[in-house]
């Protein structure tokens, strides 16, 4: 299995966990590979990790997420790790609030996505982790 992707068990055991309705917040940690390495056979021009992340993934996933309850709420690269294992590194963070995680799991959940922006998540990102969280009341 693929250490980066989104798995439906995954969405599936978090949407169980997440109550409906509720704002919800990704938290995603991202690793870029030196150099893109997209699967055989797919059709792209050569280009680093954070490139195809931010000039190919980003656009797509845009894209598929037109007219949803999207919003970037924080971007930006990690400075230093205070806490966590050693050698697990971050190149960047970020934040979304999606209106609910049903608004998520449209977008990510489709062939569209799977077909359009996975492959260059996938070829863009050495390391990923995406964690759902709530805002505290």
């Amino acid at each position: 299995m693929n250490p980066i992707e989104i798995t439906l068990q995954a969405l599936d055991v978090a949407e169980r966990a997440i109550p409906p309705g509720q704002p919800v917040y990704m938290l995603n940690l991202l690793r870029y590979r030196a150099h893109a390495r997209y699967d055989d056979g797919f059709d792209a021009a050569p280009c680093s990790g954070r490139e195809a992340f931010h000039e190919r993934y980003r656009p797509a996933f845009r894209r598929l997420a037109a007219g949803k309850p999207l919003v970037r709420v924080f971007s930006g690269p990690v400075l230093a790790s205070l806490v966590g294992r050693q050698g697990e590194g971050w190149d960047e963070a970020a934040i979304n609030e999606y209106g609910d995680f049903a608004a998520f799991r449209s977008i990510v959940d489709t062939e569209a996505y799977r077909r359009e922006a996975a492959p260059h998540r996938h070829a863009a990102l050495d390391g990923f982790r995406l964690f759902a969280l709530a805002k505290a009341m």
